[in-house]
């Protein structure tokens, strides 16, 4: 019997999920965005993001010096910056904590002094050197506004010792992204990917040890989400964290700056380059253990004429009016003997018939790569509404004559009235399932989600790789009645419904005609109206 999924509930009804949030998130963004004015979302989200940053490691600075000052009478020095950088926290001077800025809030030069803060601290910091967001003193930046938000992120505490335990700041940040997101549309999804896919991919991944890549990271969010899963699952907790070496390349120089901020909140060390991906590789010489990448969709100018015969296109030349295959075969390229790669990609992408893309796939399953394919539901993502899907190519396999097909189109609910996302049941649904198949164990096929294929299904299909192809219909509860009885019941109910449709309109005639309005008069002739059917017919 196929196992019972949760059904998709409305915002209204639905339970917290991946999205949930936690403390006073939802009720900041709502503060801070009113506090924009009409500064476009592109440009505010470094604005807030900053000032949030600002906060955090001014708090964690406050609570480290605090303890520090309890300590010296045994020779703790709280105006030693070795302190802290032992303790993994940035030294933040004087005129950079917070109590400096905060009372200044409501000072014409409040951007200058923001600006003067956000130097400090990347002049005492080098792993911060070229990340934090300035220019908070520009003309176009108004200094009543800046001030108001200074004032409002000063009421919460966002890098004390609970707020860390908790990962506050983690979480309000990734939930101003989110948001920023989803103000910004299409543009605003080409740098976040939504949690719950992230977590998603993660979970199908288990990226616990090794070499860790994301060819194209927007925000960091995979880079983040591994840790997270580290995290919870590795035996010897955050040391855990030091198995794994982390790679990442961005092209967008702010979003890079808002990736390396991601990861500097939360302690993560990792190189993420800047670069065009295609043109200027940071890492050629890579062979990563996990990659995961949620690369931009259907781009059209990737400079693929630039680069024939270049390496990575083993399988063929991609398309020059669409990268989507360029980045299939740029992470198939860049993984490890045994390396697994999971990652984002338009549905086109599982069954185009252009000829090239067609040709790269065919090269995929038959070179046994292509591990398995999940169909996604619509409306999980910022940058698109469409339907997308998740493709896992792996090297090393462990059944490497067959791909499984998943079909989760059906999974997911409703948190607003244009965006889904994946609950926690979802995903361990999904994930548990890939697992189970692929370590061949408690693993069955289930009409209308999951099937296991063999090269020679997919061979059959023309290397169509959409999951409904293989997965079927979900069958329906009949209740075990036979079918011609359930015909022989059914018509019986036909006969009943037409025989009192026939008495209505008998009885609707007779008071039409009572008014003066019979409705033989009210046909024109040659309409060919058919007379009501007889409560005898069959």
């Amino acid at each position: 019997m196929p196992r019972a999924r949760p059904e998709a509930t409305g915002p209204e009804t639905a339970p917290p999920g991946e999205g949930a949030v936690i403390g006073h998130e939802a009720r900041l963004w709502q503060a801070a965005n009113d506090l924009r004015g009409a500064m476009d979302a592109a440009e505010y989200k470094h604005v807030a993001l900053g000032i949030l940053f600002l906060k955090y490691v001014s708090d964690a600075f406050a609570g480290a010096r605090a303890r520090l000052e309890r300590r010296r009478d045994r020779g703790a020095d709280p105006d030693d910056p070795d302190e802290y950088r032992a303790q993994n926290l940035f030294w933040i001077r004087p005129e950079a904590r917070w109590a400096h800025i905060a009372a200044r809030a409501r000072q014409p030069d409040i951007g200058r002094v923001v600006d003067d803060a956000m130097n400090g601290i990347e002049r005492d910091n080098p792993a911060l050197q070229d990340v934090l967001p300035r220019d908070y003193a520009r003309a176009g930046l108004d200094p009543r506004r800046l001030g108001g938000l200074i004032d409002l992120i000063g009421n919460i505490d966002v890098g004390g010792p609970e707020a860390r335990a908790r990962d506050l700041f983690g979480r309000v940040y990734e939930y101003f992204l989110s948001r920023f997101a989803s103000a910004e549309g299409r543009r605003g999804g080409e740098f976040y990917t939504p949690r719950c896919v992230v977590r998603l991919l993660v979970e199908m991944l288990r990226p616990l040890k090794g070499r860790v890549y994301d060819p194209c990271c927007g925000s960091a969010g995979m880079f983040v989400q591994s840790m997270t899963f580290i995290d919870a699952h590795a035996r010897n907790g955050a040391r855990a964290r030091d198995a794994v070496r982390i790679y990442g390349q961005e092209s967008n120089p702010t979003t890079r700056r808002l990736a390396r901020m991601n990861l500097a909140i939360r302690g993560i060390d990792g190189g993420i380059a800047h670069g065009d991906t295609f043109h200027n590789d940071a890492w050629p010489d890579l062979r990563a253990d996990f990659i995961l990448a949620n690369p931009p969709f259907n781009v059209s100018r990737w400079g693929g004429d630039r680069l024939a015969g270049d390496p990575r296109w083993r399988f063929g030349a991609p398309p020059a009016g669409n990268a989507n295959f360029a980045w299939v075969q740029h992470i198939a390229a860049r993984l490890a003997p045994r390396g697994a790669a999971g990652f984002v990609l338009a549905n086109g992408s599982m069954s185009s018939s252009q000829s090239a893309e067609a040709r790269i796939r065919k090269g995929l399953v038959e070179d046994r790569l292509v591990e398995c394919m999940v169909a996604l539901p619509g409306q999980l993502f910022y940058a698109t509404q469409i339907p997308v899907c998740l493709w896992f190519v792996a090297r090393g396999r462990e059944r490497p004559g067959e791909t499984l097909f998943i079909d989760a189109r059906r999974f997911g609910r409703m948190i607003d009235r244009t965006h889904r996302e994946f609950t926690g049941e979802d995903i361990v649904t999904i994930a548990e399932t890939f697992h189970n198949w692929r370590a061949g164990g408690d693993y069955a096929d289930e009409p209308g989600f999951c099937k296991s294929a063999p090269l020679d299904d997919v061979r059959r299909n023309e290397y169509n790789l959409v999951p409904g192809l293989y997965v079927g219909v979900e069958p329906r509860e009949t209740g075990g009645e036979p079918f011609p009885d359930k015909m022989k019941r059914l018509t019986a109910r036909l006969r009943e419904c037409r025989a009192e449709g026939a008495k209505l309109d008998k009885a609707i005639a007779a008071n039409l005609a009572a008014l003066g309005f019979p409705l033989e008069a009210a046909a024109p002739a040659g309409t060919g109206d058919a007379p009501p059917a007889s409560p005898e017919a069959p």
